[in-house]
């Protein structure tokens, strides 16, 4: 199967895209109209980014030094032409208002749109922060904001990022030390927001200094000082400001002036070489804006509730991270299937061994190369699945209304961790395995596939650690409102595993998945058990491993039986593969949880109260 053909089976087949359409939204589209979106994402991916993709790996972003001492930084022109192919095209804007210059498409199609660039080059980009950033705007800014700061990246214009970390607090935002001052006494009569001045830096910015867009326009977090000029210790006086790397009006044009926003210098990684990594520096003096020093930021939402206008974007972009480590997977599995198919090394084993002088076969004949390739098979279409069915749970929050909005929340706030933290270690894992199959070509710079896992190892690491979602999914999200979350999910897994149990093909795995539900479920109470955090979230990673492999084999199981539903002889070839992944899935996956759970369960101490000195 191709990327095509899985992304119109999983559309259309399994989530019934189409029957968005009846909604008013949607009203303007149809099959038609979703299917011209993909053919043109799969030609600009096929034409504009996957023939440069180790060109961008290769040519990393430099810096020139300039005549006022600033840094410049310089990328390949195939980067430039890439992302001003995707702009034109719309996609930015994809899922906006048409009063936005957007098309109102379902943010599941665009979803699936996006798949085509990150299967191509994920290095290269597109706008995922753009969009982010404008996303943030859209729900958090002032009509003036929109129209200034949102308009003008959806359209391409100028692009976005998000500026949290910092070099001395990483992941801890509480820690956050860049400072946000009241410009001058008349600082609340800006028209674009509450004006400040803002001095600090940031760190592992992507995208933070570039030419591609005439401007960058930064979401920093910064803390407003106390009366007493002190900032407040925690997340409580986080606060969200619009910096733009050059000064405009109320109109949207560019004053002239330059903010002062600084490159630092560049972060060299060890995949993703093709995007811009930064430390900037804002409000060191070395651009004055009216004689200050100082960068001029303003203010988004209220003071002091920053970090809840931030998740806005770092939950959307949890999803594309996501999305980025499932097509990176799935690019290996392409290279790793067509390499397979055409090596030929071995012979097969019959009654009496090898015969030496039979022709050597092909590697995909042996069961163990079959055993890697179902695996990252599995990996990365359940992973794609997933990414798609939390997309469509976005359009259903988005325009459903009553309570299927807000059961569409509720999953959401439970599968986002998940649905960041499975693909970047599992689709690595695919990736991995890709590079098993090519043998000692797979380590070598002749095949993509050692590319793939360089980029993709990122991806566990990118918009919060294992770490960080294992607490937020064991420590928040199954316990948020007295566990309806968790409740709702499992009632929908239930449904499957009803409906799975009439079908005799599938009959076991929804046996299977009803016990594998029911131990997680017993897991989650007995790490609560003593209601000690310390105790309950020792473990807290090996929980999500074992959640998240429960929620993949319920997106197999319900992928198979819709495959069924279309095949129920299974006479194609495409309705075997799903089968056959799932089955996969079941006998080779789902057990690996009870390892995890165990530890869980007995709330295992073995890492948390390992003495230091003993490593």
């Amino acid at each position: 199967m191709t990327l095509r053909t899985t992304l119109d089976f999983l559309l259309n087949d399994w989530l019934d895209t189409t029957a968005l359409t009846g909604r008013e939204r949607f009203s303007d589209h149809n099959r038609e109209t979703f299917d011209a979106v993909l053919d043109t994402c799969e030609r600009i991916a096929r034409e504009k980014y996957a023939p440069f993709n180790r060109l961008a790996d290769v040519e990393e972003p430099r810096t020139v030094t300039e005549p006022d001492g600033s840094l410049r930084v310089v990328l390949p022109q195939a980067t430039h032409d890439a992302q001003k192919a995707y702009a034109e095209s719309g996609m930015l804007s994809a899922a906006q208002d048409y009063e936005m210059g957007g098309m109102q498409l379902p943010y599941s199609v665009e979803a699936a749109a996006n798949a085509f660039f990150a299967c191509a080059s994920v290095s290269i980009g597109t706008g995922m922060l753009t969009t982010g950033n404008a996303n943030l705007l859209m729900t958090h800014g002032t009509a003036l904001q929109k129209e200034v700061f949102a308009k003008n990246e959806f359209s391409g214009r100028w692009s976005g990022t998000m500026c949290l970390s910092e070099p001395q607090a990483g992941s801890s935002l509480s820690d956050v030390a860049t400072r946000a001052v009241p410009d001058g006494a008349d600082f609340a009569n800006d028209q674009l927001g509450p004006r400040y001045r803002l001095k600090g830096n940031k760190m592992w910015i992507s995208s933070g200094e570039h030419e591609i867009n005439e401007n960058i326009i930064h979401l920093v977090l910064a803390k407003i000082p106390d009366a007493d000029g002190k900032l407040v210790p925690g997340t409580r006086g986080i606060s969200l400001f619009i910096v733009p790397k050059k000064m405009v009006n109320t109109q949207g044009e560019l004053t002239g002036v330059r903010n002062d926003v600084a490159l630092a210098g560049l972060n060299h990684k060890l995949g993703w070489r093709g995007t811009t990594n930064t430390l900037l520096n804002f409000g060191e003096g070395k651009f004055p804006v009216d004689g200050q020093a100082g960068a001029v930021g303003y203010l988004v939402g209220q003071p002091g509730k920053g970090l809840a206008c931030m998740f806005h974007m770092m939950n959307e972009a949890r999803i594309g991270v996501g999305i980025a480590a499932t097509m990176l997977g799935m690019a290996g599995y392409y290279a790793a299937l067509d390499y397979a198919k055409n090596r030929p090394q071995g012979r097969p084993i019959t009654g009496a061994g090898k015969d030496a002088a039979a022709p050597q076969t092909r590697i995909i004949e042996h069961a163990d190369v079959k055993r890697m390739l179902l695996a990252q098979k599995s990996y990365c279409e359940g992973a794609l699945a997933l990414e798609l069915y939390c997309a469509r749970l976005v359009d259903e929050y988005h325009t459903a209304g009553g309570a299927e909005a807000e059961e569409a929340r509720l999953l959401l706030e439970v599968l986002t961790p998940i649905a960041k933290s499975w693909p970047s270690e599992w689709c690595l894992e695919a990736n991995s395995l890709a590079i098993q199959v090519h043998g000692g070509y797979g380590y070598t710079r002749d095949f993509p596939v050692e590319q793939y896992w360089r980029d993709n190892r990122l991806n566990m690491i990118h918009e919060g650690t294992h770490g960080i979602q294992g607490m937020d999914l064991l420590g928040r999200k199954v316990l948020m409102e007295e566990g309806r979350g968790l409740t709702l999910l499992s009632h929908r897994v239930m449904a499957t595993v009803h409906r799975c149990s009439g079908i005799p093909a599938l009959a076991a795995h929804a046996k299977a998945l009803g016990k594998a539900l029911q131990d997680v479920g017993t897991a989650t109470q007995q790490a609560w058990s003593t209601g000690v955090p310390a105790e309950a979230l020792a473990n807290a990673v090996p929980y999500l491993q074992a959640f998240g492999h429960t929620v993949l084999a319920w997106i197999w199981l319900d992928v198979a039986a819709c495959a069924l539903d279309n095949d129920p002889k299974q006479e194609q070839l495409a309705t075997q593969g799903h089968v056959g992944a799932a089955q996969f899935f079941f006998h080779y996956e789902l057990p690996k949880i009870g390892a995890w759970l165990g530890v869980v369960q007995s709330r295992d101490l073995t890492c948390a109260s390992f003495p230091e000195g003993a490593f």
